[in-house]
């Protein structure tokens, strides 16, 4: 299977983090969707990334792409059997993919996407705006933050989700701090201490090395 993306990207590392937990070989394939490739054209025509290539099997958004996975290859399940626990799964993965994304988006996009990768200055503007609309975002999060374990019982969709988005805004600084979000900083310590983080994020540190 090819994966076509940027290893900044949550979504990208979600689908990569959802592999790992199943075993599948991913082949990662950077990708500008500014400049697309062919190739990359013919998976995703809207040049969102994610993209998969499985074969003569193309795919592109991380949600589809997990869902493919997970119904290709169900064990572990990413999507819980319990109807109340896959419905909270699908929830935690929402809220990381739109209500997380567009403020920490924000952020990321004008302090480290637009100066260190793309080498144009970014709106501190509206960074400081996207900082001041994580507060709460954050607050809520604390308040589902579990005290051990996972996010609707057993690890999810969910905990990928969230978790890759906060690896996206530890970029500039906003991973949940334990003095203020002890919940959240205790579950992300949980998430990241699983051995399919460890391998995507040492893949992920090499990649990016030129812009850290």
């Amino acid at each position: 299977m090819k994966l076509f993306g940027f290893p900044l990207s949550p979504f990208v590392r979600k689908v990569s983090l959802v592999a790992a937990e199943k075993g599948i070989a991913m082949e990662p394939v950077a990708v500008n969707p500014r400049n697309p490739s062919p190739e990359f054209m013919a998976a995703s025509p809207f040049r969102k990334i994610p993209a998969l290539q499985d074969g003569d099997f193309s795919l592109s958004d991380s949600t589809a792409i997990v869902t493919y996975l997970d119904a290709l290859h169900p064990a572990p399940a990413m999507l819980p059997g319990d109807a109340r626990a896959q419905g909270r799964a699908i929830w935690f993965e929402e809220f990381a993919d739109t209500i997380m994304a567009a403020s920490g988006g924000k952020v990321v996009f004008n302090r480290f996407v637009a100066p260190k990768v793309i080498g144009m200055p970014g709106d501190e503007e509206v960074a400081a705006a996207g900082v001041a609309e994580m507060g709460p975002i954050m607050d809520y999060f604390e308040t589902q933050a579990p005290a051990e374990g996972w996010l609707v019982g057993e690890f999810s969709i969910g905990d990928i989700s969230v978790a890759s988005m906060l690896r996206t805004l530890g970029y500039v600084g906003l991973e949940p701090d334990a003095a203020t979000h002890p919940r959240s900083a205790a579950w992300y310590g949980r998430v990241k201490a699983r051995a399919a983080w460890a391998s995507v994020a040492e893949a992920e540190a090499k990649a990016l090395t030129p812009f850290v």
